[in-house]
């Protein structure tokens, strides 16, 4: 093991939790989902009234789950893309289409992580609270520049698979 750490090799542990952090994130996110979930349905059925807390933790872990989905989506090659010209020219395709594409997605991601960071100013400065819970509103806006942040590294990852994979 020391020996792997002398040669700049990664443990593998860090490596596959590297590799599988969005799913990781993603089933805990699922699983407390589904737990308030049926909770609700249960005390709706036995005493008529439901958890209004639920359905805010519910909304604030469906973000979170988006972002790290579409950080995940984008690590396994998974987007919807246009691979019209992409086949009909396969050396301009990889060479240019896909490092261009790449770098609209980033700016794209930018501007989403710009936007989001801005109304998480707004919303600390007006001190903006959940209904249910009361907590700060920032904590739920916080999901879109993380998870811009892992997009990003997400496809700056793909992208350098794919230049590899190319000059292999």
């Amino acid at each position: 093991m020391i020996s792997r750490r002398r040669q700049g090799q990664n443990s593998p542990v860090i490596k596959k939790i590297y590799e599988n952090l969005e799913e990781a994130a993603g089933v805990v996110l699922l699983a407390v989902m589904a737990g308030f979930a049926f909770l609700n349905v249960i005390t709706r059925y036995f005493i008529q009234y439901s958890f209004s807390s639920t359905e805010e933790i519910e909304v604030a872990c469906l973000v979170w789950l988006t972002m790290l989905g579409a950080a995940a989506g984008f690590r396994r090659g998974v987007h919807l893309g246009f691979d019209l010209l992409k086949m009909r020219f396969p050396n301009f395709g990889r060479n240019v289409l896909f490092p261009l594409s790449s770098v609209m997605t980033i700016a794209t991601i930018c501007y989403i992580i710009w936007f989001s960071v801005v109304q998480m100013k707004d919303e600390i400065a007006l001190n903006i609270t959940t209904e249910a819970l009361n907590i700060p509103h920032w904590w739920y806006t916080l999901s879109m520049p993380v998870g811009g942040v892992l997009i990003i590294l997400r496809v700056i990852e793909a992208t350098w698979k794919e230049f590899k994979k190319g000059s292999a």
